[in-house]
């Protein structure tokens, strides 16, 4: 039996389960861990189609949504926002919790 990438399992974990990416993401986005973030969107990417298909429904030059999703990449507000709205997503503000 073949094995498949990790990155190919999440996509598709992603693709069927789209509460459960919300919940990575917010999860990651609690804890800062912008590393975690990348990987995470790069999955996201290929479950929505590709990266091509994602900066075209963000208005985004692929080559660079490639090199802002690598490794080494550092999104801007404006290209986060876009590239989570292509997916159906978006960014919220909430209050921390009273403990």
């Amino acid at each position: 039996m073949r094995s498949r990438p990790n990155d190919d399992v999440m996509a598709e974990m992603y693709r069927k389960d789209p509460a459960l990416a919300l919940a990575v993401i917010n999860d990651i986005l609690e804890d800062g861990d912008q590393s975690e973030l990348l990987i995470v969107l790069r999955q996201l990417a290929q479950a929505f189609g590709g990266v091509q298909a994602v900066a075209e429904r963000a208005d985004l030059n692929p080559t660079q949504l490639y090199r802002t999703l690598s490794s080494r990449g550092n999104p801007g507000l404006n290209s986060l926002t876009a590239i989570l709205k292509a997916m159906g997503l978006g960014l919220q503000v909430k209050p921390l919790s009273q403990t």
